[in-house]
């Protein structure tokens, strides 16, 4: 099982999720959103909350957590018509460049979203 943890107060996050979710085989996906789960759930998988909003975070089937693009990768390897994207983002230079736009749209997202403000605000207190 991969539990897939997202953003679900991000309109974005929660449309790419739905479509993910739409298409998954049965039993292969858990999703969470991790503006509803309590701090201790997010705690217990070894998660925190604001870097689980500012990057999708994936924890695989022997428990390693993936995150930002990787986290994508192994989602699209589990999902039959998105294996050929997983293939191709996964050469080492197309890697290098999805890692560096995901790294600066995450930053981009998550600065101008209120929910994430407040939640890094929250956290330095």
């Amino acid at each position: 099982m991969i539990k897939v943890f997202y953003d679900g107060k991000c309109g974005l996050c929660s449309k790419e999720i739905r479509h993910y979710q739409a298409v998954a085989p049965e039993g292969v996906f858990e999703w969470q959103d991790v503006t509803a789960l309590p701090q201790s759930q997010l705690e217990d998988e070894g998660l925190d909350l604001v870097q689980s909003l500012k990057h999708l975070h994936a924890k695989d089937s022997q428990g390693n957590i993936h995150i930002g693009v990787d986290a994508f990768l192994l989602i699209w390897q589990s999902l039959a018509r998105w294996r050929w994207l997983a293939r191709l983002v996964a050469l080492p230079g197309l890697y290098a460049l999805a890692a560096f736009a995901y790294r600066g749209f995450a930053k981009w997202r998550f600065q101008r979203l209120g929910h994430c403000q407040i939640a890094s605000q929250n956290n330095q207190t």
